[in-house]
């Protein structure tokens, strides 16, 4: 079975005027697609074909470093992250609550403080990439990873993300990164689906 785009969890509007339906389409529907129908061309007719992404794009880190291709990775790793960057935006504001509030009280001092993290972190990134909440043996941390890296080079559980690609926020904020930041963490970070991970204890799955 093909890999296949992962559905975005609400409309298209949904999430406006922050991020607007006209971006929504083309970063779902052209750049992860793009990354869904790259990933399943480079893998078909190889061992890999009809494997569940994660393992792709394990063979794909193995892979890369053995030759330097990285291209299978640059596109399976960047159709995880996108799949798991729609789930962690909802339409809704809402915050933390149970374990989830308790553990960023405990990592960060507030909630304040780690909203202040993500956009600190998230502004000053350099080029493309993504800023993440992580769970690293039971301590919540805000990292980094640059272009398409993705779970696999962080040591530990990933709870949410946020796209710094200029196409994630370009259309709908021009140049100004800061602020894009600024308005998905106060009204749009999905802090049930960060508690959801934080509970499983494992890395996110990525929907066949």
């Amino acid at each position: 079975m093909a890999i296949s785009l992962s559905p975005l969890p609400y409309a298209d509007t949904a999430l406006e005027p922050v991020i607007s339906a006209t971006t929504l389409q083309t970063h779902h529907g052209k750049h992860h697609k793009a990354y869904v129908d790259k990933t399943n061309d480079a893998v078909e007719g190889t061992d890999l074909a009809g494997k569940p992404l994660e393992d792709v794009i394990a063979a794909a880190v193995a892979n890369g470093r053995a030759s330097g291709d990285w291209r299978l990775f640059n596109n399976s790793a960047q159709t995880w992250n996108h799949g798991f960057y729609w789930n962690s935006l909802t339409p809704d504001a809402t915050a933390p609550e149970g374990d989830l509030a308790q553990a960023i009280a405990k990592a960060f001092g507030s909630l304040d403080k780690l909203k202040e993290e993500l956009a600190t972190q998230g502004a000053a990134h350099f080029a493309s990439g993504w800023v993440w909440l992580v769970d690293k043996n039971g301590t919540l941390a805000v990292e980094q990873t640059h272009d398409a890296a993705t779970f696999n080079d962080l040591s530990g559980n990933p709870l949410l993300v946020i796209d710094l690609w200029e196409h994630a926020y370009y259309l709908d904020h021009k140049n100004l990164r800061p602020d894009y930041l600024r308005q998905v963490i106060e009204k749009h970070l999905n802090w049930a689906f960060a508690a959801e991970n934080l509970a499983r204890g494992t890395a996110w799955t990525y929907p066949a």
